[in-house]
């Protein structure tokens, strides 16, 4: 007699294989509304690529656009982005998790499971008061970048009240989910000058970028540095010290362009650079043209999208805990130990494979989709290398060659935002459908390195 089938969910051996399906249906469920004739200013459905690559840009809350978001898509098409780029910041699985409490008030293993291996926290038991906090935490967020943003439109711009609140309310979505949608041609670049809104989004994207867990033990005691977790040492750590690198590189290579920082005057730089080393970091804004910045800005803004930003945040890369990590593996490599050692903790050796693993991945996976790409197109080689790797660390800035490299490249680059969004390991520990352990060891022999 056969077996009934297995409900939906029973299907999936790991919690990551859920979160990777749960993706792909928002993917799918995304390019659907956005194929409707409803969601395009002309009322006829939209290219399949478009719709889906699109789709999977505000999923995987990138930011690469193939068209002009506000020509090309209208306003029911904008709402959808949105959504979809709140979905993708919070992750599916902590949505789907509020819903099931929301509803039921109660929690399964398999939920608890499955969220955890979504928001990344540490003890399972925490799963149910962490969805809450990080919904409400949120949506606060984004009602407070919202509010501001609306009222400068307002005030400083001539917007009315009710195009204001609009624009307010999908720029403070775009910024705290990283998602770098727009609805000016020209991203930011009209807004170079002014602090309100620039510092607006990036400190919205910063916050957002920084991962959950840290924002909340922030909040709790961060006039107490000593009792901070590893995880928050190192993630306030590497992010300041990238956000000072970026604002002192911007600052120096781009000072006396004349198509970038140029024009404008001191402060105006200082604002303009660091608002520039804030969005490599998975926010995808720009306020001057990228196209028009010198290679060895571009060389930088690589290194910066590659990081990306937090754990269990709304930032892509391979995370600033990664960078941070690797660091004290290679110091103490290089120290003779045989242990990592960060403050008072003992790095778990699983701890040191995950971030050796992830960071080659991630280089493997730019290598390679940079070699396809420069197969595919005419484009150089550091435009192309720009390209790939802020499509795979959902950073979402481009030097204007996206919608420029074809059916191929798009899917191409749409594969990358979505293997950048879930994680290389995450991927790869989904598919992953056989776990076996091993019941023996076999003799260890030393291998000549380097």
């Amino acid at each position: 007699m056969m077996s009934a089938t297995p409900p939906f969910p029973a299907r999936f051996r790991h919690p990551a294989q859920l979160v990777v399906a749960a993706f792909g249906l928002a993917v799918a469920v995304g390019t659907a509304l956005l194929s409707l004739p409803i969601a395009t200013t002309e009322g006829e459905a939209a290219d399949t690529v478009v719709a889906l690559f699109t789709a999977a840009s505000a999923v995987c809350v990138t930011g690469l656009a193939v068209v002009d978001t506000e020509s090309h898509w209208s306003t029911f098409g904008e709402v959808v982005i949105a959504g979809l780029s709140q979905a993708g910041g919070l992750g599916i699985m902590t949505l789907a998790t509020l819903f099931t409490l929301l509803v039921s008030g109660r929690l399964g293993l398999r939920a608890r499971i499955a969220a955890q291996a979504e928001t990344k926290t540490l003890s399972m038991s925490d799963v149910r008061k962490l969805v809450r906090k990080v919904f409400l935490f949120s949506l606060a967020c984004e009602a407070v970048a919202a509010v501001l943003l609306a009222g400068r439109f307002a005030i400083g711009y001539g917007e009315s009240l009710g195009r204001s609140a609009y624009l307010g309310a999908f720029h403070a979505i775009s910024a705290f989910n990283s998602s770098g949608f727009v609805l000016w041609p020209d991203n930011f670049i009209r807004f170079v000058a002014d602090p309100w809104i620039c510092l607006t989004i990036a400190i919205a994207a910063i916050v957002g970028g920084l991962g959950f867990p840290v924002v909340f033990e922030l909040a709790r005691a961060w006039r107490y540095p000593s009792r901070w977790t590893v995880l928050t040492r190192i993630t306030v750590a590497v992010t300041v010290t990238l956000l000072v690198f970026g604002t002192l590189v911007f600052l120096v290579t781009e000072w006396r362009n004349p198509r970038t920082f140029g024009p404008l005057d001191d402060g105006g730089k200082l604002l303009a650079a660091f608002f520039t080393s804030v969005m490599p970091r998975s926010a995808g804004f720009n306020v001057v043209d990228i196209g028009q910045m010198y290679p060895s800005s571009w060389l930088a803004t690589d290194l910066l999208m590659f990081i990306g930003g937090g754990s269990a945040g709304t930032a892509g890369g391979i995370k600033v805990t990664t960078i941070g990590m690797l660091a004290f593996i290679v110091w103490a490599e290089l120290r003779g130990e045989s242990k990592v050692n960060i403050g008072h903790r003992r790095l778990p050796d699983t701890t040191q494979r995950q971030v050796v693993t992830i960071t080659v991945m991630g280089v493997a996976l730019v290598t390679v989709s940079t070699y396809a790409l420069l197969a595919l197109t005419p484009h150089r080689l550091d435009q192309v290398l720009f390209e790939v790797i802020s499509a795979f660390g959902t950073a979402g800035l481009s030097t204007g060659i996206t919608p420029a490299v074809g059916t191929a490249g798009h899917l191409l680059l749409t594969v990358l935002m979505f293997i950048g969004r879930i994680g290389p390991l995450t991927l790869g520990s989904a598919l992953a459908l056989n776990r076996r352990a091993r019941h023996y060891e076999l003799p260890e022999e030393r291998v000549i390195v380097g």
